[in-house]
């Protein structure tokens, strides 16, 4: 069975037809840059593009950079205040003409990985973490969701964590690797402290740079890169479409 999976994130929109049985797209995905500003009405336009792009009329699944409620957006962390108290599936669905389920982006890129990524054999404790312009969590027990953990938000040094230690802060403070894993270190340890997870699985950009900063890492868990890396985040949201 093939669902459109799309993942809004904070540099860039990707969709892809998905094959949510074997989880791999089945035709070469499409990217935009997220505008800045990004309103939702300008985000529906570009949703429409995708959809028009792979003359789509089924079902989509559609990631989304915040926590996601019954479709309504509550947080935007990392992309326009505008899509507070937005309804998203709503929106999407008008405009593209398609049905639409939207879910947390970090959540899609879980479900993917617990499905057919580093998580396949995994059913206890499991963190996924998406590094890139933000942190996003996924948190699952016993292979169920926990959704909307948006751990990337927790307090350190006086910041949300995420202003801290994502791959967008070594960038802007032209941090090394070395340098960088150890903030990263830190948000770990937090992890850690707090939920004892038995595997964690690195995700989001930063999973495609493994070999620069995975000697760097000290972790009583167990550590991993996510197998799927940026194509995740587009899967899950497809199987999304099968289990809400």
């Amino acid at each position: 069975m093939e669902i459109l999976g799309l993942d809004i994130g904070g540099s860039g929109i990707k969709g892809a037809p998905v094959d949510i049985v074997t989880g791999k797209l089945v035709s070469e995905r499409i990217r935009i840059p997220t505008p800045e500003p990004s309103p939702p009405e300008q985000i529906a336009k570009i949703l429409l593009d995708i959809v028009k792009h792979f003359r789509w009329t089924g079902p989509v699944g559609c990631g989304f950079p915040g926590v996601v409620n019954k479709g309504e957006i509550f947080t935007a962390s990392n992309i326009d205040k505008k899509w507070l108290g937005t309804n998203a599936t709503g929106l999407f669905s008008k405009t593209t003409g398609c049905e639409f389920v939207v879910i947390n982006d970090a959540d899609a890129a879980g479900i993917a990985e617990m499905e057919f990524g580093a998580g396949r054999d995994y059913s206890g404790v499991v963190f996924v973490i998406t590094v890139g312009t933000g942190i996003g969590t996924a948190l699952f027990s016993k292979r169920c969701l926990v959704p909307n953990t948006e751990l990337g938000h927790l307090n350190m040094h006086g910041m949300i964590a995420e202003r801290y230690s994502s791959d967008v802060a070594r960038k802007k403070e032209d941090l090394s690797w070395k340098k960088w894993s150890r903030r990263f270190n830190e948000y770990l340890a937090e992890i850690e402290r707090l939920f004892w997870p038995d595997l964690i699985i690195i995700g989001g950009g930063v999973s495609k740079k493994q070999p620069k900063f995975f000697q760097y890492l000290e972790t009583k868990t167990k550590i991993v890169a996510a197998h799927l890396r940026n194509e995740a985040g587009m899967i899950g949201a497809a199987m999304a479409t099968k289990y809400l």
